[in-house]
């Protein structure tokens, strides 16, 4: 991949329902720059595998399957498109339950070494990307321009994923909390903060808010 062709790079990274989507769209949107979320990446393939009746303890089978033309991830101006077959399954890869197997999926070193050339194959050809997910900052782009982890109380976190999924917040918070171990224990880019991010907590903030920090904390940095 030439450096020439790859452009500035913010990542934000943080647990689920940390505010990472609408903070990354938002602020790719008033750079004016592209934006991909990673974990879609994972959730599609855990979707596809879903679809097909593929265990998540089928590893040959998985590998197969993320290496396969049956799925695929599209980057559009506002949003990171996941397409099975035909189908815009964008909004179905939301599910928690989409969540908790693609938690699982990204515990197998080989499909995060599958999926990672065509995560950082979304930096190429543009003038600046924000990518959100898990490990953007540690793994998928180590050197990052402005590196950005969020963080909120679990309770916060609860809420806003219930009000979006219409469900009991105490369920969403015991699901969050076991993909919150999955993903802080796994052997393959555990979910950290880079030592040289910024880190925001969203608890009490809103997104202008949330947005305008990282902005100011960006063009402090001298970008």
């Amino acid at each position: 991949m030439s450096m020439s062709k790859v452009g500035k790079v913010i990542t934000v990274d943080g647990p689920a329902a940390s505010g990472k989507t609408s903070v990354s769209r938002e602020l790719a949107h008033r750079l004016g720059w592209k934006w991909v979320s990673t974990g879609a990446f994972y959730r599609g393939l855990a979707f596809a595998a879903q679809e097909l009746g593929i265990s998540t303890n089928d590893k040959d089978a998985l590998v197969k399957l993320s290496l396969s033309n049956q799925w695929k991830v599209q980057l559009d101006e506002d949003r990171t498109r996941v397409l099975f077959g035909p189908r815009d399954v964008t909004k179905e890869i939301a599910a928690e339950k989409v969540g908790e197997l693609a938690s699982q999926v990204s515990q197998i070193p080989e499909i995060r070494r599958e999926l990672l050339e065509a995560q950082r194959a979304c930096a190429q050809d543009v003038v600046g990307l924000v990518a959100e997910g898990r490990d953007c900052g540690t793994v998928v782009f180590p050197g990052a321009h402005f590196k950005v982890y969020l963080t909120a109380n679990s309770d916060a976190r609860a809420q806003r994923r219930a009000e979006e999924h219409g469900q009991s917040a105490e369920t969403i918070k015991a699901s969050q909390s076991q993909r919150d171990h999955l993903d802080s224990t796994r052997k393959v880019a555990p979910l950290q903060a880079s030592a040289d991010a910024f880190i925001v907590d969203t608890s009490n903030l809103s997104l202008p808010e949330v947005v305008d920090k990282i902005i100011q904390k960006f063009r402090d940095s001298g970008f």
